[in-house]
């Protein structure tokens, strides 16, 4: 947690308002997130709903972020936002020089659950999301995501873009910080230089949340899901839906209503651990040994 909080003073001008009761939040496991009530709006400020007397702001920051961390998650939210399909929080605020990143307030709803409908809804809704049209598979920016600084560099096939932006940086990654064997880094690399035995190189590229668990949805008193934290990137939708089935959260409801929408490819399943496989080294990469035996497995499956 940082200890210079001149970034709550700094936010506080840049939003044009007064903040008060601060609240931190538990969660996430990079960022020191906060709630705060609006207390009064300085005359001139923007009239904003969401910035309105008596209401919440969500609000995080971090110590030391890498270069340009609350901006580029800021730019991801605006972007899945231009898709105008799932629900995203407004983006407020953002600096990265004094780091924070401000967004409207999502009341969840008690035990945050969906109803069935709100499921169907969120599957829809990913589904016109994954539609929209995409340009390349990564960033034109280039810029990295995350908190491990993966790049994105555009490309026009995914096997190239998985390969070189997410498993060989991952492998070298997990190489430095011995979080995985020698062998199985060099699997890693072998498979990722056979990628288009199961990848076709003509799929078109979706919008990405990039990082899409149960922790990254927020589900509204109105049962609406909204979507938070992404690691956005244009990518193939599978990468989606393989981490939405890597630590549940997400029901069935969600993905028939998903497919009828965009139908997936017949053999989409045999691709989940494929695609399963980059979350997976980030978390044996960032908490330990419980994660290599799964990504051997998911190895073993390809062959590997």
């Amino acid at each position: 947690m940082t200890t210079d909080e001149s970034w709550k003073s700094i936010a506080q001008t840049d939003l044009g308002i007064l903040l008060g009761k601060w609240r931190p939040l538990s969660g996430g496991d990079f960022a020191q997130s906060y709630t705060a009530t609006v207390i009064a709006r300085e005359a001139g400020a923007a009239n904003n709903p969401a910035l309105a007397a008596g209401t919440q702001v969500f609000i995080k920051t971090h110590a030391t972020p890498p270069p340009n961390h609350f901006s580029t998650e800021a730019q991801g939210l605006q972007w899945l936002a231009q898709t105008n399909t799932v629900r995203v929080p407004e983006v407020l605020g953002v600096s990265d020089e004094a780091p924070y990143l401000a967004i409207a307030w999502v009341e969840e709803a008690p035990g945050a659950q969906t109803t069935p409908d709100g499921e169907a809804e969120f599957g829809r809704q990913l589904a016109a999301m994954h539609r929209f049209a995409c340009n390349s598979f990564g960033r034109e920016d280039e810029r990295s995501t995350g908190s491990l600084g993966l790049p994105n560099a555009p490309f026009d096939n995914w096997p190239d873009f998985y390969a070189s932006q997410r498993l060989l940086p991952l492998a070298r990654i997990a190489a430095e910080r011995q979080a995985l064997s020698a062998k199985t880094i060099s699997t890693i690399e072998s498979l990722a230089a056979h990628l288009d035995q199961w990848v076709s190189p003509t799929v078109n590229p979706s919008h990405l949340h990039g990082d899409l668990w149960a922790g990254n949805r927020l589900v509204d008193t109105n049962g609406h899901s909204w979507i938070i934290d992404p690691a956005s990137h244009g990518g193939h939708r599978e990468f989606d839906l393989a981490m939405m089935r890597l630590f549940g959260g997400f029901g069935d409801t969600c993905f028939s209503a998903y497919n009828e929408m965009f139908p997936l490819d017949e053999n989409w399943q045999e691709r989940i651990a494929l695609h399963q496989l980059a979350p997976l080294i980030v978390h044996a990469i960032k908490f330990g040994h419980a994660y290599v035996g799964p990504i051997e497995d998911a190895l073993a499956g390809y062959g590997f």
